[in-house]
């Protein structure tokens, strides 16, 4: 589409300003582009474009409506081809999720500024209702932080204290409990949603774990519970600072000011649900019986609930205190990698990248890309650290990744082991006989870990296999029995499985 041009220098000031709010009306009738990715820049435009000309508040009211329904069909449109991002995120997805990302900006400075000196609501046209302007307003800079959650990048500045003040505002003017028209949720709803997500700790989730949760709390945000100041210490309780340009702070592990105006709130009651919802998914319940997405009966979706419980559950204390230090190391991620890595050496075909270790503590380490390509990565996944003339890779998670840019990325890795033992796994298929999977063997750490673990790709292994067969090639080829006792940890990524010998097959 092309942009039409909104001031005519041969009329005057109130014919121009006509010609430009009809303008952008005529724009909204017509068809949107083929793709949402085409159709972005020209609804930035026109969202550029009402705030350069006049008219009175109900015909801005009128266009502004029109434009917020159509952005908001872009940025839906958009959302499904950002599930299956692996980081860092391409140059050219970026430039389009900052253009959504501006867009979402635009959309919300403008609609809230409806309400700025705008004292007489008996003339207003029913689109300028307080309700539904902050309702608008707060929806859009909650999707404005979900989809930087999306990218690993850090949420815009400002944002955060913005949608603080906006609630703040409907408080003030108590609407935050109302569903506007045409609405399915109040503002209340949107914004504790939004809250939620922020302490589900989104850099150590990935993209589709990022939506899965922000739907998830969209459904289940009435389970928050306002605590007074004096609990905020509790397990799963956080605190707010409207005033703050932060997500809500966990009093376990920043204690609340007790000279602001702040709010508490618990998740125990939503954690208690999500313990229920759990079992019943452990128990063979299908997620959509229990009013959940299909991902839920996934590895990962499993996994990220386990996950968000045990946050939640606990005090979150640091077990170890992070030293600050500047040497590099060398990188390598995927279970495939590094099985060759560990079996092979360093090879072509294993892809490294130099990083710089920013702070260490004993279970694991910060590190900040240096140079090398990077390969697909994504939270959740297997890595390997090798540092200074040590010959053994450290076998690490990752546990968070943060990329403001294309050029800088940082990962979280939590140390898992000190070496890997590669496997191949042999699994019975009915369709296609033996299938060998690339597995990988943790030994147990005494007096941290008494049993080996047992690293394979998410789902690849059946909930029934409970007895499988590994091949290990070592000095001597060797055939090992093994029974798995428990699940360690589910990501998208992988499975960590707790294994032990088979002694019923000696």
């Amino acid at each position: 589409m092309t942009n039409t041009a909104f001031n005519d220098p041969s009329a005057d000031g109130a014919g121009a300003s006509q010609s430009g709010i009809r303008t952008i009306l005529q724009w909204l009738e017509l068809p949107m582009a083929p793709h949402p990715a085409e159709e972005l820049p020209s609804v930035r435009a026109q969202v550029k474009a009402l705030r350069e000309v006049g008219g009175t508040p109900q015909q801005r009211a009128y266009a502004l409506d029109g434009l917020y329904i159509r952005s908001c069909a872009v940025v839906a449109d958009l959302l499904p081809d950002l599930t299956d991002l692996m980081l860092p995120v391409p140059r050219k997805t970026r430039r389009v999720i900052r253009g959504v990302l501006d867009l979402l900006q635009m959309l919300a400075d403008d609609t809230l500024a409806m309400l700025e000196g705008d004292d007489d609501q008996s003339a207003a046209e029913p689109l300028q209702t307080a309700d539904l302007i902050l309702w608008r307003g707060v929806h859009a800079l909650t999707q404005q932080l979900m989809i930087s959650h999306l990218i690993a990048s850090p949420a815009p500045i400002g944002a955060w204290q913005q949608l603080h003040q906006a609630y703040a505002t409907a408080q003030r003017l108590n609407v935050e409990a109302t569903i506007p028209r045409n609405q399915s949720s109040s503002l209340q709803h949107i914004y504790h949603a939004s809250i939620l997500l922020g302490c589900a700790q989104p850099a150590s989730l990935t993209a589709r774990e990022v939506l899965f949760l922000a739907n998830y709390f969209e459904r289940f945000a009435d389970q928050i519970e306002l605590i007074p100041v004096a609990a905020a210490t509790a397990p799963g309780a956080f605190w707010i600072d409207p005033a703050r340009d932060a997500p809500a702070l966990s009093g376990s592990r920043k204690l609340a000011p007790t000279t602001a105006p702040i709010e508490c709130f618990s998740c125990a009651r939503l954690s208690l649900l999500l313990k229920t919802q759990l079992a019943q998914l452990d128990s063979g319940t299908p997620p959509q019986e229990i009013g959940l997405p299909d991902f839920a009966g996934t590895a990962a979706g499993a996994g990220v609930l386990h996950r968000l419980v045990g946050r939640w559950s606990d005090q979150g204390n640091r077990r170890f205190q992070r030293r600050r230090q500047n040497y590099r190391t060398v990188l390598a991620t995927g279970i495939d990698g590094l099985w060759q890595l560990c079996k092979n050496g360093e090879a072509p075909g294993v892809a490294l990248s130099t990083w710089m270790i920013v702070n260490e503590s004993p279970d694991g380490y910060a590190l900040m890309h240096a140079s090398g390509k990077i390969g697909a990565l994504s939270v959740g996944d297997v890595a390997a650290v090798r540092t200074g003339e040590n010959p053994n890779w450290q076998i690490c998670l990752v546990r968070w990744a943060v990329s403001e840019n294309p050029e800088h990325f940082e990962l979280g890795l939590q140390i898992l082991s000190p070496k890997a033992i590669p496997a191949i796994l042999a699994q019975p298929s009915e369709d296609q006989g033996t299938e060998h999977l690339q597995v990988l063997i943790l030994p147990e750490i005494p007096m941290l870990r008494a049993s080996q673990l047992l690293v394979v790709a998410s789902g690849a292994l059946s909930k029934k296999a409970d007895k499988l067969l590994l091949v290990v090639e070592d000095e001597h080829l060797s055939v090992r029995e093994v029974k798995r006792t428990g699940i360690d940890e589910q990501t998208g990524s992988v499975d960590i499985l707790s294994i032990e010998a088979d002694k019923k097959s000696n």
